[in-house]
């Protein structure tokens, strides 16, 4: 239960549904949102106000049962809470990470492929569009959910993130034509692409177990079939094709490039077929 500040501060249920209107007022994702309210709601379960002390403390907590990406994403919450409340002068630092120097889990282009293959094979249509859109935008799951059939026909989702940051999701020509003739074909002309049969948005949550199921009965790697996956797809095959990590950090909609460096790095697969390849010694 949370607990409250002390008397002469405003309670923390208070100050959070505000914290979530500013969130929601700034155009934060709706992942993000939810992980930052997870942040400062553990804090205040553990914590009755707010002081660099406590927070110190919370940090070391967070050490102690938390992996550092875990980590860094509830410090991030939190200080974004601390810029809320006005007290910037308690920002926590984040922990430093280890990158590792390969990608994990992404899907190749043969599998994805073969994964495309089979859906369409199958007129397994909605999901064979789910992971056609997603590996062919770079968009993330949560962006996908937003495309309509009026962005199909304009060619583009452009996206405003926190700060008013716009970000233009591009469809590419092949797709916007494949899509546009599958939506005419289930007579679809306007509004949500992807939704549940009740009509509604379909969740990221409802994606991401649905591709897990089709990747078991194709026989396909369970750890690579994920929803973001399909992302890093794009980036890896577009950088593959067209060497320009600048561009590619706009269109993925990262901050800093050094976020989208981690694509010009080999997955563990790629690096193992290397190696097999050209030692001889």
């Amino acid at each position: 239960m949370i607990q409250a500040l002390e008397a002469t501060e405003e309670p923390a249920a208070n100050s959070i549904d505000r914290f979530q209107d500013y969130l929601y007022q700034n155009s934060f994702s709706q992942n993000t949102i939810a992980s930052y309210l997870t942040a400062v709601r553990q804090y205040h379960n553990h914590y009755p106000r707010i002081n660099q002390q406590y927070l110190n403390e919370f940090k070391v907590y967070l050490i102690d049962h938390y992996k550092p990406q875990t980590i860094n994403l509830r410090i991030r919450g939190l200080n974004c809470y601390l810029e809320f409340l006005h007290r910037e002068d308690l920002r926590l630092a984040t922990i430093k990470t280890q990158q590792k120097p390969f990608l994990e889990n992404v899907i190749s282009e043969a599998d994805y492929l073969y994964f495309k293959n089979c859906l369409l094979h199958d007129k397994e249509m909605y999901w064979y569009f789910v992971i056609r859109f997603l590996a062919a935008t770079g968009a993330r799951v949560s962006e996908l959910t937003q495309i309509k059939v009026e962005h199909v026909k304009t060619g583009y989702l452009d996206l405003y993130s926190k700060g008013g940051k716009l970000r233009r999701i591009y469809i590419p020509a092949p797709l916007q034509k494949e899509a546009l003739a599958w939506l005419k074909g289930i007579s679809r002309t306007s509004g949500f692409i992807f939704v549940n049969p009740r009509g509604e948005r379909i969740t990221s949550r409802g994606i991401a177990v649905h591709l897990k199921k089709l990747g078991a009965k194709y026989g396909l790697d369970p750890t690579v079939i994920y929803p973001h996956s399909f992302r890093h797809r794009f980036a890896k095959s577009f950088l593959e094709r067209y060497s320009d990590l600048s561009m590619l950090a706009d269109l993925m909609g990262h901050e800093s490039i050094e976020t989208t460096r981690i694509y010009l790095r080999k997955t563990s697969t790629e690096q193992q077929a290397i190696i097999n390849r050209i030692v001889d010694w």
